[in-house]
């Protein structure tokens, strides 16, 4: 197994890594670190969004930096404010052993006086957003002219947002014979432009395929009408009670309007947009990092620099004009190794462009239906009783149980059960019992595509089972359909639709393979605890088509992947006049 002290890092790196808690190096840290601290050389290193390529530059530039000298040495460009603070913070906390060593960050909506004055005071290390350090160079407020390595984090992100001028004119104000690292998720044009004016003979790293999106996003879409894309929004949330997204709209008016109306529909929701004030946008990120809000609803260049591990869905609102904005998109969720959705919600003459975004990222995408109501009513009705289950007993309560007691003098238990459930439950089947389908009639190439009959009820080839296991004990999409394959002995092609809620979950597998599944799981326990798997009531979830996925090959299971401790201090809060709800 690679460890960090195999990396040749020094002690008081190491001892800043044991303190952070990391234990063994990511790919793109495995291949990066070795390479830049034996060789004085140029790098691009192409890696997805929250692989740790921060590390991956960030240590090699602290053991090469001299922090005896108050020169500054090394310069970080990054495409926003957020991701400058949080480079910023990182490297701090690897260099703290390290004595004399400053990192500054300069960005714009600070003050650039006191930005200054940090540098006058010595930063060997200067992360910046470029246009805050072009102002700078040319109020001669920085002298980066003896620098000897500069990195571009997110060099195509920063492409896309308009700064290639700015980097030029940054770069040109360095010495030829520094060291430049480049560090993308992808490796579109402009980005290999920079590349070849300003680098020599660069080593080039590629963590999993180039352009390609991470292994670890399973890729949805839904077709619906142009009119229902916010009811369908609303349904994807319903479907998956403990959701924490990241919604992209392609405006800065949408994603306005849509977080304006899912917070008058009683979700936890805000708005991340250009119009905002900076400090605005402070209080949001820091409510969203909070998990007070669970449904950021963004544009593409003010999510920029958005770095939280646990976001379990990406929901493209609407489909991005540029195919790597998708892939920076689904970047959000899957990060460090956890697995994520990213789901799309697209007109039927948007389709074209799952094609081509499905070539571009080398994965397929998964076509799904919008869950009708009564599906929602049966995972919300599954939701509410684990939540009973878990809750745990106020002792406080014990002053009160004879009055209770009193009052519920002649209930017995499973009439007792009933209505506790109810008090929620009606109000959301009276919500949903009668909504109409969302899901529009598709051309025969999709039908043949997923193999699914009218109405997107699976056809008869496909059964779905209820299984009791889920988010709370341990698994996610990718590691319940291992379970699942392991278990049954089956070929992970076998087992689709995998759907992990917080403590139960879905699956499909062909009918054929029913008898087998359900005599399987008879009396069937892991760790003296039973497994009960039983039919669906409600068969929804799509129909694979048997063909296609031999094509394809594996397929990374399910639907859902709910963050543990569900919504924090929100109970009740999403019962509005407009839509019931359960928390």
């Amino acid at each position: 197994m690679i460890t960090f002290e195999s990396l040749g890092l020094d002690k008081p790196l190491l001892d800043a890594i044991s303190d952070l808690g990391f234990e063994t190096p990511s790919e793109v840290q495995e291949k990066s670190i070795p390479l830049l601290l034996q060789e004085d050389t140029d790098l691009v290193a192409l890696a997805q969004t929250g692989t740790g390529k921060t590390a991956a530059f960030g240590f090699p530039m602290i053991q090469k930096i001299h922090s005896e000298s108050r020169t500054t040495q090394g310069l970080i460009l990054s495409p926003t404010r957020e991701l400058c603070l949080q480079i910023t913070n990182e490297l701090k906390l690897y260099s703290k052993y390290i004595k004399g060593l400053n990192t500054v960050a300069i960005y714009g909506g600070a003050s650039i006086t006191e930005q200054a004055r940090q540098i006058k005071r010595g930063a060997q290390i200067v992360v910046a957003t470029p246009g805050r350090m072009k102002d700078m160079i040319g109020r001669g407020m920085v002298d980066i002219s003896k620098i000897d390595y500069c990195v571009l984090d997110e060099a195509d992100e920063m492409l896309n947002m308009g700064f290639y001028e700015d980097i030029k004119d940054i770069l040109s104000n360095t010495p030829q014979e520094k060291f430049t690292w480049l560090f993308s998720a992808t490796m579109p044009k402009e980005v290999a432009s920079i590349a070849k004016k300003f680098m020599h003979k660069p080593k080039e790293i590629t963590v999993g395929t180039k352009n390609a999106g991470a292994t670890t996003v399973q890729h949805e879409y839904y077709v619906v009408g142009g009119r229902d894309r916010y009811p369908a929004l609303k349904r994807l949330a319903d479907a998956n009670p403990g959701i924490f997204s990241v919604v992209f709209c392609r405006t800065k008016r949408d994603t306005q309007r849509v977080a304006e109306k899912l917070i008058e529909d009683g979700y936890n929701a805000g708005a991340l947009h250009g119009d905002l004030s900076q400090n605005q946008r402070d209080l949001v990120m820091n409510a969203f990092r909070k998990k007070q809000v669970q449904m950021l609803v963004a544009t593409d260049v003010a999510a920029r620099g958005i770095d939280v591990d646990d976001i379990t869905h990406v929901i493209n609102y609407q489909l991005p004009d540029e195919i790597e904005t998708y892939t920076h998109r689904s970047g959000r969720t899957g990060r460090a190794g956890k697995s994520g959705i990213s789901m799309v919600i697209v007109t039927r003459s948007e389709l074209r462009k799952i094609k081509a975004i499905e070539n571009k990222i080398k994965q397929d995408f998964i076509s799904k239906k919008i869950p009708t109501g009564i599906e929602i009513c049966e995972i919300q009705l599954y939701h509410l009783a684990s939540r009973i289950k878990e809750t745990q007993i106020n002792p406080e309560i014990d002053h009160y149980l004879p009055a209770i007691n009193d009052v519920l003098d002649g209930i017995d238990r499973d009439e007792l059960i009933k209505k506790i459930v109810s008090v929620e439950f009606t109000r959301f089947y009276n919500y949903y019992s009668k909504t109409r389908d969302l899901n529009t009639q598709e051309s025969g190439r999709e039908r043949d595509k997923k193999g699914a009959s009218k109405g997107g009820v699976p056809s008869e080839g496909s059964v779905r089972y209820f299984i009791n296991i889920g988010e709370r004990d341990g698994y996610d999409w990718m590691s319940l359909k291992d379970f699942l394959r392991d278990t049954l002995n089956l070929e992970k092609e076998d087992i689709f639709n995998v759907d992990t809620k917080d403590s139960f979950s879905f699956f499909n597998t062909d009918a054929q393979l029913s008898q087998f599944v359900l005599q399987t799981f008879t009396d069937f326990k892991v760790k003296g605890r039973f497994i009960n798997v039983e039919v669906s009531t409600n068969p929804g979830g799509g129909k694979k088509s048997k063909k296609r996925d031999r094509k394809r090959g594996h397929r990374k299971g399910g639907d859902n992947r709910s963050f543990r401790g569900g919504r924090k201090g929100n109970s009740g809060k999403r019962g509005g006049k407009k839509r019931p709800g359960f928390f």
